[in-house]
């Protein structure tokens, strides 16, 4: 197979053991091993292996296309049996920009024209065009040279690459006011199981109608999602998890809006199984100047709803949250916490989490700690945000803190991004298990989905430890256990647990998955969150895109001996190797 490829192909093969260890995991618990890793040198590749992928379907049955970015996917969206497809070493380049609006068609500047204006933007868009395997951190300083940010940046920013936040339809802490990459994509290229690659943007019904009228591959998509959409619209739209962010399943409610038909709608989250994105559009936002943080120590969940409200009133840029737990990790190992950092530095630290300390002597450790953060363009603004919010929530007699300081807000950051590294890192013989990692509900259930879920959790205590934190405002929450993967019930725990977990979210009208999106991990419990006529609108998408199967199957969809199962999640959870390895 791989010297037939390079016949065509040409960027790098490698199939080497090394290699096919390496390309096995992405961050997700799972261990898949491929047949080759493919980089290719640009988009006449991909599409060259597209066609001649296609056209050996038959000849090599179990023949696919993974593709593949920084493998920071905790759902094992990034991993396959066939050819794993790495951007990240040729395909990582600025196409263009940062560039005002104004070069956009008519109804893309219109579409973000509105969009600023509903989010009280200055009317000052610009957008940004990459390659899939560019990293965040080069992007971002692209657009921070020019004052400008693509907020849906997720934790793992020094980390991930462009083509992942599009694949998986990716959030962050700054979700909450900006949304997720879904709202920032203006336009993509992308290579659909003909080979060929399209410009998939946003069209009028004229535009559509045209579209649909070519009766080619690309007409036939947009004629056949375009019906399937109209013909199945009251289930659809019944579908739609009611939260304010969801991963789970492909998004067709958000195709046809406002009689403006955007198949990135449909492509965004995806994970690569409708067609391979080559290029990207993304929209910015100015960046703020100015920035603080609130925080608020909870001794009581049960007026955890009523207080976000009244926050989300102010209009945060986050609304973060971690527990006790959390907290107490990082008192526990407070030496462990404060190294690498300088002796000035160490010493301010240690000074500012002396109020913190006083506080857990005098009224104990609280349960939930919450991170509200305001931004602005000046001080003064912030500021008044920030005491309006200290006011507004007196009747909660809670304990308030307004950092003073950048350098202050970090230690609460910290906090929040680092214990789960202390955790793993002190709790021998365990290793990371994200399998419930990414529950959402809206935030008026927690008060008592909250104590319901620490319940199911607290049953499994002799197997597992977890940490809880998230995104408060949205309902979002992460738990990634640790787990001691030589027990022999590991995969029965993380089925059954799975089970549990998943029907308290649907109890509460949630999504199995906010941001990370669903994999191997979670396509298996899609069907319990929409039900057989949704999963098999779902089947029918997979179909009018991809008929032969050959776009990273077993992800959404299920594919016998491919993926989507339980009985494969259990066949192929890693044994020998760290579970949150990237490449």
């Amino acid at each position: 197979m791989k010297e037939e490829i390079l016949k065509f192909f040409k960027g790098d093969a490698e199939d080497g053991e090394e290699a096919l260890v390496k390309y096995s995991h992405d961050a997700s618990l799972l261990e898949v091993r491929p047949r080759l890793v493919l980089f290719p040198k640009d988009s006449e590749d991909v599409k060259n292996l597209v066609k001649w992928v296609s056209e050996n379907k038959t000849k090599y049955p179990e023949i696919s296309i993974t593709a593949r970015c920084a493998g920071t996917d905790m759902s094992g969206g990034a991993i396959g049996e066939s050819i794993i497809l790495d951007f990240t070493r040729y395909m990582n380049q600025l196409v263009g920009g940062p560039l005002p609006i104004e070069n956009l068609s008519n109804i893309g500047k219109k579409k973000v024209a509105r969009d600023y204006t509903k989010n009280n933007y200055p009317i000052v868009p610009s957008y940004i065009s990459v390659e899939p395997g560019m990293f965040y951190r080069d992007f971002e300083k692209i657009t921070l040279g020019k004052g400008l940010i693509l907020p849906c940046y997720t934790a793992s920013k020094s980390l991930n690459a462009m083509g992942g936040m599009f694949g998986n339809n990716s959030a962050g802490e700054r979700t909450l006011k900006y949304g997720k990459t879904e709202d920032y994509i203006l336009s993509s290229k992308v290579i659909f199981a003909d080979g060929n690659e399209y410009e998939v943007k946003p069209l009028s019904k004229d535009e559509l109608d045209k579209k649909i009228a070519q009766g080619d591959f690309e007409g036939n998509v947009y004629k056949n999602i375009f019906e399937l959409i109209n013909k199945n619209e009251e289930e659809i739209k019944i579908a739609k998890p009611k939260v304010h962010k969801n991963s789970a399943g492909y998004y067709l409610w958000n195709v046809l809006k406002n009689n403006i038909f955007d198949l990135n709608k449909l492509l965004v989250g995806s994970q690569g199984t409708l067609g391979i994105a080559t290029e990207i559009t993304f929209k910015l936002i100015p960046e703020s100047k100015n920035s603080k943080l609130v925080a608020i120590f909870m001794n009581d969940l049960a007026p955890l709803g009523r207080l976000v409200e009244e926050i989300l009133t102010l209009n945060p840029e986050t609304l973060e949250t971690y527990d006790d737990k959390t907290l107490k990790l990082a008192v526990r190992f407070f030496p462990d916490f404060l190294k690498n950092k300088g002796p000035f530095s160490l010493f301010k630290l240690m000074w500012s989490f002396l109020p913190e300390f006083f506080m857990f002597l005098t009224g104990g450790f609280p349960k939930l700690i919450i991170l509200a953060e305001f931004a602005g363009d000046s001080e003064k603004i912030v500021q008044e945000k920030c005491l309006a919010l200290a006011e507004k929530i007196k009747n909660f007699k809670l304990k308030v803190h307004i950092t003073k300081s950048e350098a202050e807000a970090g230690k609460y950051w910290e906090i929040r991004r680092e214990s789960f590294a202390l955790l793993r890192k002190h709790v021998k013989g365990m290793r990371t298990a994200p399998f419930i990692d990414d529950i959402i509900v809206r935030p008026e259930f927690l008060p008592k989905f909250l104590p319901e879920l620490t319940q199911i959790l607290s049953n499994y205590e002799k197997s597992l430890t977890f940490t809880l934190a998230g995104h408060a405002g949205d309902g979002n929450f992460h738990i990634i256990p640790l787990m001691d993967f030589k027990r022999s019930d590991t995969a029965d725990i993380i089925i059954e647990l799975g089970e549990k977990v998943y029907d308290l979210v649907i109890k509460y009208h949630g999504s199995i998955t906010a941001e990370h999106n669903d994999g191997l991990i979670r396509t298996p419990y899609l069907r319990k969150m929409y039900g057989d006529k949704i999963m098999d609108i779902f089947t029918k998408t997979k179909g009018i895109f991809d008929t032969k199967n050959i776009f990273n199957p077993g992800k959404k969809v299920a594919t016998e001996n491919m993926g989507g199962t339980k009985e494969y999640i259990r066949k192929h959870i890693a044994k020998e190797h760290e579970a949150n390895h990237r490449v």
